[in-house]
């Protein structure tokens, strides 16, 4: 399939890279850290979801601001030998005009700036949790990417594995490809279904970026 596309939008984690080992580690430790209960931390969605919000989910409001600042720390920490780079990132951001994409990811900047750099990944712009009030599967962050890329937002392409992420993207009126590669596919709603980026090639034109993909 062939995706014509003037910028291209992609979550980090789950996408780009791989750090669900770090963030398993990272999140146990800290549900130890604050009494909560496996029951009550298992019923909590990880996985695409800022840490604001899943810290809100968990503790009261006046707890929230200091127990957020810590499992950021647990995180960043974590990062060194934490991050693998999933198959395919490399050649695709390569063949890539860097003011044609961008990483919107539901980690903070700090952290997602030390992923992104531990995995050798420089994106021009990254938008971060830091940036939005409101973040996925609301389509703040990608809106946001567009604008600051000069970029209608019916002419990108968003790349999520998650559930959350890939609502923001249809929300933002965006077109969505699916990496199964931290979910079922029956459990993805997208254009297109990709087992991961080195299903996708892209070639960059006068007006933008010719995406192909092998379903």
């Amino acid at each position: 399939m062939k995706i014509h596309a003037e910028a291209l939008l992609f979550d980090n984690d789950g996408t780009l890279v791989s750090s669900m080992a770090s963030v398993t580690r990272c999140w146990t430790r800290w549900a130890q850290e604050y009494g909560i209960t496996a029951e009550a931390f298992a019923r909590v969605e990880l996985h695409g979801r800022p840490a604001g919000e899943i810290v809100a989910d968990l503790l009261p409001a006046d707890a929230v601001p200091g127990a957020l600042a810590r499992i950021e720390e647990l995180e960043v920490e974590d990062v060194a030998g934490g991050v693998v780079l999933l198959p395919g990132t490399a050649a695709l951001l390569a063949s890539l005009p860097a003011d044609r994409w961008a990483v919107v990811t539901s980690a903070t900047g700090r952290l997602g700036q030390a992923r992104l750099h531990e995995a050798g990944i420089h994106p021009k712009l990254l938008v971060s949790a830091d940036d939005i009030v409101r973040g996925k599967p609301d389509p703040e962050p990608f809106l946001l990417a567009a604008a600051r890329l000069g970029v209608d937002p019916a002419r990108c392409v968003v790349f999520e594995d998650a559930p959350a992420g890939l609502a923001a993207g249809r929300a933002a009126g965006m077109t969505t490809v699916a990496l199964t590669t931290t979910h079922r596919a029956d459990e993805l709603v997208a254009d297109v279904v990709v087992k991961d980026l080195s299903a996708v090639s892209a070639q960059a034109t006068a007006d933008g970026v010719e995406i192909t993909t092998a379903e």
